[in-house]
């Protein structure tokens, strides 16, 4: 339902760990239930395993909502790093294990 019955994301390449943040409109778009949460938390960002966590949502139904958001320019993705970082591949981890 949340995801209109979709299963895969309009947009390629979200990992568990990118990191996203919302766009400075975003928080005045007509944002409904989780995306409008997303956004609220992604004004600093959030990997998709930690968004995934905050809404107790599947990953998989988090990956397509923000796709949509990324689609609609609601999100952006920010820097990915080329190693991640021991921190960060534990803190992932919980998030998942959470799930």
């Amino acid at each position: 339902m949340l995801t209109g019955g979709r299963t895969r994301p309009g947009h390629d390449g979200l990992r568990v760990e990118t990191p996203l943040a919302a766009v400075p409109a975003a928080l005045s778009a007509p944002l409904r239930f989780e995306a409008r949460r997303i956004v609220e938390l992604c004004q600093r960002p959030h990997s998709l395993a930690d968004l995934a966590a905050a809404l107790k949502a599947p990953l998989g139904v988090v990956r397509v909502i923000v796709g949509d958001l990324l689609t609609d320019g609601h999100l952006r993705i920010e820097e990915q790093p080329d190693v991640l970082s021991i921190d960060l591949i534990e803190r992932i981890r919980d998030r998942v294990r959470a799930l």
